[in-house]
């Protein structure tokens, strides 16, 4: 576990946060940050990956505005400094920077060259974007957030694509929800699987919503996921 420096495309360079597995060579996954920066949570996350035989990478996306952020959930003042960044970010460029992370895993030692994308909350629409904009081999999304936005995106999706939806989202709608469902319901390569009852973040360790089930669920699906597309 150590954290690296990689090139941006439009010049610059930012940290990201490395998890390696006890096998090599391994499957490159893009671990995307929620709106509190590369935390402990995000760490451990990517510690966990690498447990499963992953090569993780968590890659810093606010540090165009403001390098090294670590919040967490638990405080009203970390809550408005993460949506700050978050209205801060311009999307497009975090999307050209997971490109580049995504690159960096591929050409390490360690890595077969197989490479995919996992997000959570705005990581979770950050995987979306990266199934319609980049040429990732697999990518799964926990709660994106603004998914149905997107949707006009959605037949350029032509690598498979996992989509863990929270039934009762705080951040979405009932409405919103079906639209997702029903926009990627005919694209033969994404799979959107919807958690009955279950709010946003619910596979947050330690979370408001989190709960144990619904997140073991949501990744077993997902290292199967990631373990049949990146072998």
């Amino acid at each position: 576990m150590s954290d690296v420096m990689i090139d941006a495309a439009d010049g610059g360079r930012f940290s990201a946060y490395v998890a390696k597995p006890t096998v090599a060579p391994a499957g490159g996954l893009v671990v995307i940050q929620e709106i509190f920066g590369v935390n402990a949570v995000m760490r451990e996350m990517c510690d966990w990956y690498a447990s499963q035989g992953f090569l993780a990478v968590c890659p810093d996306l606010f540090w165009r505005q403001q390098p090294g952020v670590q919040l967490t959930d638990k405080t009203q003042e970390e809550w408005n400094q993460a949506f700050a960044l978050l209205n801060g970010m311009d999307q497009d460029k975090a999307v050209d920077d997971l490109k580049a992370a995504l690159a960096w895993v591929r050409g390490q030692d360690g890595c077969t060259g197989k490479a995919g994308s996992v997000g959570y909350c705005l990581g979770g629409r950050l995987a979306f974007m990266m199934a319609t904009r980049s040429d990732a081999d697999a990518n799964v999304g926990y709660y994106g957030v603004g998914l149905e936005g997107l949707l006009g995106e959605a037949g350029k999706i032509a690598k498979p694509l996992l989509l863990h939806i929270a039934e009762n989202d705080k951040f979405s709608s009932p409405e919103k929800r079906d639209a997702v469902v029903a926009g990627v319901k005919d694209n033969k390569w994404v799979t959107a699987k919807v958690y009955p009852g279950m709010d946003h973040a619910f596979a947050r360790p330690g979370g408001e919503h989190y709960d144990r089930d619904a997140a073991d669920e949501a990744n077993r699906l997902t290292v199967e996921f990631f373990r049949t597309h990146l072998a």
